[in-house]
């Protein structure tokens, strides 16, 4: 029984990283880039690389969490 309390507590942990992730990244374009900022308006390579690792991990995550569940 304990072993399915850690999966849901890890879920939850999950979903609310995720939540606070998409907050941030909607305050973040909600304010508006001054003139003189340095910050480039397309993603670089390491940025979009970083995202696919990211992506990548998640779905490892996911298959783990689920494949036990049958």
């Amino acid at each position: 029984m304990q072993k399915a309390g850690k999966k849901v507590a890890a879920a939850l942990a999950a979903v609310q990283l995720y939540l606070q992730q998409e907050e941030e990244a909607a305050s973040y374009q909600a304010e508006p880039l001054s003139s003189g900022s340095n910050i480039p308006t397309d993603p670089g390579q390491w940025a979009q690389s970083g995202r696919m690792e990211m992506m990548s991990g998640r779905r490892m995550v996911q298959l783990r969490a689920f494949s036990n569940a049958r």
